[in-house]
């Protein structure tokens, strides 16, 4: 795909799946963020044998707790600065500075600063817009991993990632837009995934997880079905040194959709709530991210439309904000914007934020020589996404 080469309908249907993508995959945050650290049994006795069937408000002792049901969490807080940093990669390119892993690196840590400072400090002359959106500057039960990774301007390698133990699926739930870089090739979009995965979550566990949930939105918004999109995401993992459990959860999800009716215990058994140690925080435990992955897939795969996939999604015993993140990029993916549930995104926080970083990173994909080049520029983009 040639970005040059777009034609009104294209851009359309691309446009749709963006915002589908991360739309969805905030709604999933969302709808599970009431449940995190919860047993199946603890959802059922609060939501009944259903569980949580529609957005909630957070729990009483949730610091952000007002009544407010679609409040998000760090997972789409770093969703959105994913964005801008992929934006900002492709606007860099025009000065010959083109390392996506560095621009994406700093958009994190423009993220660190939302998470201690009071708000938008105006002296800092690379924020951009985004960093300028003060609902942002909220902490919203940010993973560890993430904090300490995105605490120092040093840039990770696989050879030498951060957090090495980590391998929960904080991760993978910001790593849907790399997905939609649909110009590349999936080979590069897997191994640009993995390597800002690994600036936070070093375990292979949870940066193969990263690049695999972003090769499947990949195919999906290229036009792959759902199961094409996981065979060619198998491939791909092959060869790369970790993979295997990984590929056994996407194996896992592929089969359990012929074993028998969709249901919270059908979830429950891809997901059984066990929690790998995460020596980022001592006596503290992490969902593993390959479970989420396999939950996501194995949601989309079965559902019905796009909140019931979301509901199967979030009512388990395992990292239920993750695989919500991850089922709703999915999903969103696969069908664009107009399937998402309208009631839930009326009530969904950030949407007007969303809405405009999908849109501009549609332009930026599609439209990028006309808002910048080395001849000619739009001082209104720049502004908006400097080149540092």
């Amino acid at each position: 795909m040639v970005t040059g080469l777009w034609g009104r309908i294209e851009q359309q249907d691309f446009r749709s799946r963006i915002r589908g993508t991360l739309l969805g995959a905030a709604l999933g945050d969302a709808l599970g963020a009431p449940l995190a650290g919860l047993s199946l049994d603890a959802i059922r006795a609060a939501h009944g044998p259903d569980g949580l069937t529609a957005p909630a408000p957070a729990p009483a002792p949730e610091p952000t707790a007002d009544g407010r049901r679609g409040r998000v969490t760090a997972a789409t807080q770093l969703t959105l600065f994913t964005v801008d940093g992929l934006i900002r990669a492709h606007v860099r390119r025009d000065t010959g500075a083109w390392h996506p892993p560095t621009d994406v690196h700093r958009a994190y840590r423009r993220w660190a600063a939302t998470q201690h400072d009071w708000g938008p400090d105006e002296r800092r002359k690379d924020n951009g817009w985004l960093a300028q959106e003060e609902w942002l500057y909220a902490r919203r039960d940010p993973d560890r991993a993430c904090l300490t990774g995105f605490g120092d301007d040093v840039l990770a390698t696989l050879d030498q990632p951060k957090n090495p133990a980590a391998r929960g699926a904080a991760a993978a739930a910001r790593s849907a837009p790399f997905g939609l870089l649909v110009g590349w090739e999936p080979a590069l979009v897997l191994q640009l995934t993995v390597e800002c995965a690994a600036q936070s979550h070093g375990h292979p566990t949870a940066h193969l997880s990263a690049g695999a949930l972003a090769v499947i939105v990949h195919g999906l918004t290229r036009g792959d079905s759902l199961d094409a999109a996981v065979q060619r995401t198998l491939g791909l993992l092959g060869a790369r040194p970790g993979h295997q459990p990984v590929t056994d959860a996407l194996q896992r999800a592929m089969s359990a959709v012929t074993k028998g009716t969709p249901g919270p215990d059908a979830v429950e058994a891809l997901s059984p709530g066990k929690a790998a140690p995460d020596t980022t925080a001592p006596d503290t435990t992490a969902p593993d991210a390959s479970d989420a992955l396999a939950v996501a897939v194995y949601c989309a795969l079965v559902a019905e439309d796009v909140a019931h996939g979301l509901r199967l999604a979030v009512n388990h015993g395992g990292d239920s904000v993750a695989a919500g993140a991850l089922c709703g990029a999915l999903l969103g993916a696969l069908h664009g914007e107009t399937a998402l549930p309208p009631a839930w995104l009326a009530e969904l926080e950030g949407r007007a934020t969303l809405l405009e970083l999908c849109d501009d990173f549609a332009l930026e994909m599609t439209q990028g020589p006309t808002l910048h080049s080395p001849t000619a520029a739009s001082p209104g983009w720049l502004a908006r996404y400097p080149r540092g």
